[in-house]
């Protein structure tokens, strides 16, 4: 696998080294800021942006108890910013998948409406987000051809995998 390296935007502001496959999939550490740092866990989380699908996943070090181990999935554009540069943009949907059983939750759909009826975000990127994250679901946590299904058909995808795998970034260089 060929990897070019990236610089990725962040939410938080925060400019994170990654890299990129060929097949656009991005991988980057984040720094968790304080506020949010859970004891004697990791302070970065690696995120995983699977571009085509419009999806940004990541297995975060500050869930605890009942959640640890699960994965959050944000519904995201990434944007070319710039020469080896990416900015990720959150579109308010996200997806959780706690650790157990085969159970998944979609989130923040008000929050979606919200930007939508504030301007924020417009009638053709809330059809795409809608899109991408029906599209998500059936690909990757619905086997709708197993009664009663047994297991996820590709989640955690099978794209970031090795991406996990690979040493920590430098996290949080700034231009």
């Amino acid at each position: 696998m060929t990897f070019e390296e990236v610089r990725v935007h962040h939410g938080t502001g925060q400019w994170c080294s990654g890299v990129r496959t060929g097949d656009n999939i991005v991988a980057y550490d984040v720094e968790i800021l304080p506020p949010w740092r859970v004891p004697g866990r990791p302070t970065t989380d690696r995120c995983f942006v699977i571009a085509d699908e419009g999806v940004q996943i990541r297995k975060p070090v500050t869930f605890v108890d009942a959640l640890e181990g699960g994965w959050y999935i944000d519904l995201i554009e990434l944007e070319e910013a710039g020469p080896k540069e990416l900015a990720v943009h959150d579109h308010y949907v996200d997806i959780l998948v706690p650790p157990f059983n085969r159970h998944y939750e979609v989130l923040d759909l008000d929050e979606f409406a919200d930007a939508l009826e504030n301007g924020a975000i417009d009638a053709a990127t809330a059809a795409r987000v809608l899109r991408d994250t029906q599209r998500f679901i059936d690909k990757h946590l619905r086997n709708l051809n197993q009664d009663p299904p047994g297991s996820w058909p590709d989640f955690p995808p099978a794209a970031v995998l090795g991406l996990a795998e690979l040493p920590p970034f430098d996290v949080a260089q700034r231009p």
